[in-house]
């Protein structure tokens, strides 16, 4: 009887896909180790107890290469009828899956040398820009110069031609029509579903995004290792759509530089003594709050709300004690440009920044300066790991610890959302829990999930909190109790006295409620302030301020004397910078203290400009001749242009002299 079940299930279409499927994984683990080893002076060495994670990464990249890539061999091996054992069944399958294993050894092979060139690998990115740069001319060299990957390539195509007889064909033992339908159903769905569970990254839940190049950082801090980690045609699938390169050279490299550089470089002698290093040692956290457009505060809108009574009470009472933005602007649409807005001081563009192939460049963030001055430094996030690819983020910008819904040590079914993951209240009140065993000084980043689609409140909360006239008040007005709770809980402690806290937005709310929240202005115009207990840090900012303008200001209040990569500008101690928001919409906006400007690269053309007092954007400027509008202008292009340079360098800090 159990010979009879082996013969079965050795037989099974299932079982012959996982031994032919067994034959890539072998191919690309092998492509791997020569990646390594013609790269190693590059990669660098690796110690003993990196390699189960570094393996683990790889096996788990491979894996979704060959979901990308084999997709029609699992789907047709494992379909539920009979003619899927015929020879020209298998034939169809064997050729496709020979000419594909071929194409894709020979692009991971590619990689091999291409990486000695670029430090990354073969990317949709670099097929759209062959004529613009050396892919092509390295592909050519490629076939003359390293003929010993090409006799690889051929003992590895030969191998799994071969192998595959070695695997033998499927054979069902189930005679009966019915019964081999009902089975054979059964097992196409399992495998359906296995496919899915392994594209998201070893999950099923809602929450989890398929995994992205940057997720490779969840299991290196080191880019050359995170790059090894990723195989093709993963990174070409995955990357096909976020390759919005705009190639544009507006300025020689002398002129860019002096209109726009983002060096940072500073000179003690100049800064405003009053506030550079005014903030030094002190704790610093950093609420992102999902969602909170600027319409939210009273404060923020008493033409709006005359009585102050908007939806953010809580945060309303620290902006008349700390220190507001009157003009705080997001520089993305998505939580996932925010955070590399906040704590990167980089924008997303056409495509978001993380989600770039590109991004895995060598770059130096806030978190990471951080370390650097002896802070702790951690990210909290109530969502499960790995949901919307915060996690590998985190690590990359230079996060130590990480703590999301597998670290609540609590099991109150109340806490969980349905949806999310954790409830505001109860993951802040857990966050402040684990603030007091840091070690000071730390550095802290919260982001919040409970005001985001479905809208949802906890039940206890629905008849108290004021619905308002759109789905996402009652939320913000839950999220902005649930700040208070966690004020009124920790105020006393000693490290809470010694923080300065940023509250900033992540993005605008889709569920906007007013005619000037609605313009492409509007869209962006969030709430941002700065506050600490012991009110040394107050009064009104009345220029453009961004997310951008975050990190270069913190790190200013804290006395930073490195320079520093950033697209934003020290709003207290860089005069000679102009204040300024950049966002893509469609179109490119460009906002100073009195002007935004709308620019379309594609016909290289303004195509707007509006009073910055005009909330509706109603009075188009142009064609009047306007010396800003030409200032406004260059100074964006001049962004875009520093912005791209970057990417294609892929590199995000100050040269090291």
């Amino acid at each position: 009887m159990n010979k009879e079940i082996f013969k079965t299930i050795w037989g099974s279409n299932v079982f012959i896909l996982l031994k032919r499927l067994g034959l890539i994984y072998l191919a690309l683990f092998i492509c791997r180790v020569v990646f390594y080893i013609y790269n190693s002076t590059i990669i660098g060495a690796i110690e003993l107890n990196e390699v189960w994670q570094l393996l683990k990464g790889a096996t788990q990249f491979d894996t979704v290469s060959i979901i990308y890539a084999f997709g029609p061999l699992i789907l047709l091996s494992v379909l539920p009828f009979k003619f899927v054992e015929k020879s020209w069944w298998q034939k169809i399958i064997k050729w496709y899956s020979i000419v594909v294993a071929a194409l894709v050894i020979a692009v991971n092979l590619s990689d091999i040398v291409y990486f000695r060139y670029t430090q990354s690998r073969f990317t949709a990115g670099d097929v759209f820009f062959a004529d613009n740069s050396n892919t092509a001319l390295l592909i050519g060299q490629f076939a003359a110069e390293n003929w010993y990957l090409i006799a690889l390539w051929v003992a590895l195509v030969s191998m799994i031609f071969y192998g595959w007889r070695l695997c033998g064909a499927p054979k069902s033992r189930i005679e009966n029509k019915w019964a081999y339908l009902i089975v054979h159903t059964i097992s196409m769905a399992l495998v359906i579903t296995a496919t899915i569970w392994a594209v998201r990254g070893g999950s099923l839940s809602r929450y989890t995004r398929p995994i992205t190049l940057s997720n490779a950082l969840s299991y290196t801090n080191s880019s050359a290792k995170a790059t090894m980690i990723l195989s093709n045609p993963f990174s070409i699938f995955r990357s096909t759509g976020n390759n919005e390169f705009v190639d544009k050279q507006y300025f020689s490299e002398e002129e860019l530089n002096k209109i726009f550089t983002p060096i940072h470089k500073i000179d003690t002698t100049q800064v405003n003594q009053d506030y550079f290093g005014s903030m030094k040692g002190k704790n610093v956290f950093i609420f992102v709050l999902e969602s909170f457009s600027a319409e939210l505060s009273g404060y923020l809108n008493p033409d709006i709300y005359p009585n102050g009574n908007g939806y953010t009470p809580f945060l309303d009472s620290l902006m008349m004690n700390g220190f507001v933005m009157k003009h705080g602007y997001a520089n993305g649409k998505k939580s996932i440009e925010g955070l590399p807005s906040v704590l990167s001081s980089i924008p997303s563009f056409k495509t978001p920044f993380v989600l770039m192939p590109a991004s895995l460049g060598e770059g130096k963030q806030l978190p990471k300066y951080m370390v650097d001055m002896g802070y702790e430094t951690a990210f909290f996030c109530g969502s499960p790991r790995g949901s919307m690819g915060f996690e590998a983020y985190a690590k990359s910008a230079g996060v130590e610890n990480f703590y999301s819904m597998a670290e609540f040590n609590q099991t109150r079914e109340d806490a969980y959302d349905g949806y999310w993951g954790l409830w505001d209240e109860e993951f802040f009140d857990y966050t402040g829990e684990v603030l007091s065993q840091m070690q000071e000084p730390f550095m802290g980043t919260l982001f919040s999930i409970s005001s985001h689609h479905p809208f949802n409140v906890p039940e206890r909360y629905k008849s108290v909190l004021p619905k308002g006239e759109a789905r996402i008040h009652q939320p913000a007005a839950y999220t902005d109790m649930s700040l208070r709770k966690f004020f009124d809980k920790y105020s006393n402690d000693e490290w809470f006295k010694n923080t300065l806290f940023v509250f900033v937005a992540d993005h605008v709310s889709s569920e906007v409620h007013i005619e000037k929240s609605k313009t492409l202005r509007g869209k962006q115009q969030i709430i941002t302030t700065f506050y600490t207990p012991d009110g040394s840090l107050s009064g009104e900012y009345n220029s453009v301020f961004q997310q951008l303008d975050i990190m270069p200001t913190l790190l200013g209040l804290l006395g930073n004397e490195e320079p520093y990569y950033s697209f934003g500008r020290d709003i207290f101690n860089e005069p000679n910078r102009k204040p300024m928001v950049f966002n893509y919409r469609g179109t490119f906006l460009a906002s100073s203290d009195s002007l935004s400007v709308i620019y379309n690269d594609q016909t290289d053309k303004v195509i707007g400009a509006y009073h910055m007092n005009d909330t509706l954007m109603e009075r188009d400027l142009l064609p009047t001749e306007n010396g800003e509008i030409t200032d406004n202008e260059k100074l964006l292009k001049a962004v875009i242009q520093q912005y791209y340079n970057s990417l294609r360098k892929r590199e995000y800090k100050v040269k090291s002299n």
